[in-house]
């Protein structure tokens, strides 16, 4: 059995759900067959969510890390590429930090790409019925973060395990005038359950050969 580790995060920015959670739950809810899977939330703060991140992977033993955040805006379930050695928060976090340009972790590589198949999940996803596409930036709040903390967690204390980010739409009950791209949660865990699929049944390092790039 692959063991999954799902996260998501705490409503943030006086929102009172987070799409990203309430997938994960569900997810973790009803695994797919050959996975187990475990969902976490993590706090919306700069540092203590790689805290909590790190204390999740290390209870589970997680084979597969698949963290999960809010991205307002977007039309389709993202699957981030890579995370910046970068936070430049343009609102506060939970606690009321805001960092401008410091690093997620001073002195680390400038940027971690995702250790899972990107393409390969986004293929998935779309196969499922659920809109997707590859993403090449995660932002600068605490999404990047994590998603940059993943990637040096892997590297540097966790070298079994391969993970990734991936952001998801908000829910219908976030978007009140109905003027923004919006998803339920239970069509993105949907979704989701067939990208760990391909995730888990992908070997490590490959991925597939297509074209999922943008011109700026």
């Amino acid at each position: 059995m692959t063991r999954v580790l799902i996260t998501g995060f705490a409503p943030f920015d006086g929102e009172t759900v987070n799409p990203s959670w309430q997938a994960a739950s569900l997810v973790a809810a009803e695994p797919p067959a050959g996975l187990t899977a475990t969902a976490v939330e993590l706090p919306c703060v700069f540092g203590r969510s790689v805290d909590a991140l790190r204390d999740a992977v290390r209870e589970t033993n997680a084979d597969l890390v698949l963290c999960l955040g809010q991205a307002g805006g977007r039309p389709a379930v993202t699957v981030e590429r890579v995370g910046i050695n970068v936070d430049d928060a343009r609102i506060p976090d939970n606690t009321g930090r805001q960092p401008v340009d410091e690093p997620v972790v001073p002195g680390g590589p400038a940027a971690y790409f995702s250790t899972l198949p990107v393409k390969a999940c986004v293929a998935a996803l779309r196969a499922a019925g659920v809109p997707a596409a590859v993403s090449n930036t995660a932002g600068t709040f605490v999404c990047n973060h994590v998603a940059y903390g993943l990637g040096h967690l892997i590297a540097t204390e966790f070298p079994h395990a391969r993970g990734g980010f991936v952001h998801v739409p908000w829910a219908p009950e976030q978007v009140v005038d109905g003027t923004a791209p919006a998803l339920e949660p239970a069509t993105v865990a949907h979704g989701l359950r067939a990208l760990l699929i391909a995730a888990a049944r992908t070997p490590p390092g490959h991925d597939l050969k297509v074209t999922e790039g943008a011109t700026h």
